[in-house]
């Protein structure tokens, strides 16, 4: 089976048309409005931005969403759970506090805002999925009590997941923080002691107090880390990393099976739109915006979180790389650009894994409109 994504490129082209007409054009083309229901209480997901990030998707795009979903049938809300990780958007207030920092309030978008996991992620339940990593996992419970979505995802590189589209925005976007820890097990830091210079610099960083001194180095406490990675972004001499080798492919995969749980009973009835703008090598949780490592493509939608995950990742790879930018290589179209930020990654695995366990298709056609 071959799943259907439409494409409208960036640049006003031949039509001179603006960003908010081809969003209305994609909503309709890809069938979006036959996922919602006559009153369906609409989940429109997407991120808010950390605070200081600012290559997020546009208040006044998403405006236009809210518009389709309404024209519909569906009564929509604005939606995302908070973080695991220390920050702006770690509990419900601080979260709202930067959703509305950012744009995202009614007077611009049209809908209220709800933060799915409750004031401090408690706001959950477990959905049984039944596969190699999860019997059940744990969703949202406002994510769970609506009857349609539309996930709105700006695709952009991760150091992680390689990069970041619906299928991630599902998975850790749809998660309360105690899924997000589920979905980071197996990715605890190691230490170098030879590298390690005792300074405690990850000690003072870590959210969770799962690293100790020993002697002159630290320890990391295996059953406190969250492997959020924080204590790695602060080392001063590189002396903390992930074990890549036998931890990156289990967490693609974890992370890929919560997707799954986050669209359990709502077959036929999520639509997605990919936003290939501001490609980032960083994920939108970061508390800035570093330069574009492609020139801008343009907006993907579809009802199919595997196909438009497949279709995003190719058209990323198949422009020329920025070289003024963080990429390390692979700047031909047709070469990886994800790898060329973080050559360890394989952003693909998400996406194959996703057609392994009945997600999606990786299988799709492109048609422009």
């Amino acid at each position: 089976m071959t799943g259907r994504v439409y494409f409208a490129e960036a640049g006003i082209g031949p039509r001179r048309e603006n960003t908010l007409n081809k969003i209305r054009r994609l909503f309709d083309a890809a069938g979006i409005a036959s996922c919602i229901g006559d009153g369906d209480l609409t989940a429109i997901k997407l991120h808010f931005g950390e605070w200081g990030n600012d290559t997020h998707i546009r208040p006044f795009w998403v405006r236009e969403v809210v518009d389709r979903v309404r024209t519909a049938g569906g009564n929509p809300f604005l939606t995302d759970t908070n973080t695991l990780y220390s920050g702006m958007r770690e509990n419900t207030v601080d979260h709202l506090t930067t959703a509305l920092r950012h744009g995202f309030g009614y007077e611009v978008t049209g809908a209220p805002l709800v933060i799915a996991d409750g004031i401090r992620s408690g706001n959950w339940q477990e959905v049984e999925i039944r596969k190699k990593y999860f019997e059940q996992v744990k969703i949202a419970g406002d994510i769970l009590d609506a009857e349609s979505m539309v996930v709105l995802s700006h695709v952009k590189g991760h150091g992680m997941a390689g990069f970041g589209g619906a299928i991630k925005n599902l998975a850790m976007g749809c998660a309360p923080a105690a899924g997000k820890m589920e979905q980071h097990q197996g990715l605890c830091p190691v230490v170098d002691a030879d590298a390690c210079e005792g300074c405690w610099a990850c000690i003072n960083a870590c959210p969770k107090g799962a690293l100790e001194g020993e002697d002159e180095t630290v320890r990391v406490i295996k059953e406190q880390c969250i492997g959020c990675g924080e204590c790695m972004t602060v080392c001063p001499t590189g002396a903390l990393d992930f074990d890549w080798e036998n931890g990156l492919v289990p967490f693609m995969e974890m992370m890929t099976e919560y997707a799954l749980g986050a669209v359990q009973g709502k077959e036929g009835k999520v639509g997605y739109l990919n936003f290939l703008v501001d490609i980032t090598p960083d994920c939108d949780c970061c508390p800035w915006s570093d330069s574009r490592i492609v020139p801008d493509i343009g907006i993907l939608a579809s009802t199919d979180p595997v196909a438009i995950d497949a279709a995003s990742f190719d058209l990323v790879n198949s422009r020329p790389g920025i070289r003024e930018s963080r990429l390390l290589g692979n700047y031909a179209p047709g070469e990886d650009k994800f790898r060329g930020v973080a050559p360890y990654t394989d952003g693909m695995r998400q996406v194959r894994y996703g057609e392994e366990i009945g997600l999606g298709t990786a299988d799709y056609e492109i048609i422009t409109i």
